[in-house]
């Protein structure tokens, strides 16, 4: 059977937000030799001026739009789906992430990773979490739908920040001085672990170094999302920079 020269090993798939700056070269920056990453972007309007009511109406657009990219992209011929957008992962608990991910995947015939439970996988991997933070760019009516879909996987949220980005746009130009304040908010004796969520923050690296000062799992979505694609096709390459995750399971 024919490989592709580049993807030889295995070509994945990417649906994420037109809006979203983040999420491709985050998983370029962890891609190892022989698998290639194939986006189509999922037409997102920027929304300005979000808030708790607009949130959740711009992100099921975003769901709404997300059967077109994958559309697209299954005319590559990719071996695995990756789905580059976090908050519709998280919608109605454990009950909705399933239900995403089985239209996905009932409409493609591929097997697609979502970072809801890609998430839950990397802290069922480092095991013994059992009370976790979250940290997002997202409006605190969105963190409540995170809440419930950890709560619902066993964990017990314990505190979580909202980082009330005015746009989509917006969450790319957070900070890292900003994520670090939030993480250290957020830290405390009584939390086993931090998760942010959001594909759109730029969280891999900085996730990484925390976990050395915080002396803790700190799980930045977009790698866990990537870490649990490349285990289910297989591809065990330990990738270094990127934090535990990668590095160990």
């Amino acid at each position: 059977m024919s490989k592709d020269m580049l993807g030889w090993r295995c070509k994945f798939g990417v649906m994420g937000p037109s809006t979203n700056t983040i999420v491709q070269p985050d998983f370029d920056m962890m891609r190892p030799a022989g698998v290639t990453n194939h986006y189509a972007r999922i037409f997102t309007p920027n929304a300005n001026a979000i808030s708790n009511e607009t949130f959740r109406a711009g992100a099921e657009v975003i769901a709404g739009n997300t059967l077109d990219a994958v559309k697209s992209v299954m005319t590559c011929a990719p071996d695995h789906l990756v789905m580059g957008m976090s908050a519709v992962t998280f919608f109605d608990g454990a009950k909705g992430a399933d239900r995403f991910v089985k239209q996905v995947e009932e409409f493609s015939g591929l097997k697609i990773s979502v970072g809801s439970h890609a998430c839950t996988a990397a802290l069922n991997a480092y095991g013994g979490v059992k009370r976790i933070a979250v940290l997002s760019p997202y409006w605190p009516a969105m963190n409540i739908e995170v809440a419930r879909y950890f709560t619902d996987m066993g964990f017990s949220v314990v505190r979580d920040i909202a980082l009330k980005r005015p746009s989509w746009i917006g969450i790319a130009e957070t900070t890292s001085e900003e994520c670090v304040a939030a993480m250290k908010y957020l830290d405390g004796d009584d939390v086993d672990a931090i998760v942010q969520v959001g594909t759109n923050l730029s969280m891999v690296k900085l996730a990484a170094m925390a976990e050395m000062w915080l002396g803790k799992p700190v799980i930045a979505i977009n790698t866990a999302t990537y870490w649990h694609a490349l285990r289910a096709r297989g591809i065990e390459d330990k990738v270094e920079g990127c934090g535990k995750l990668l590095e160990r399971f």
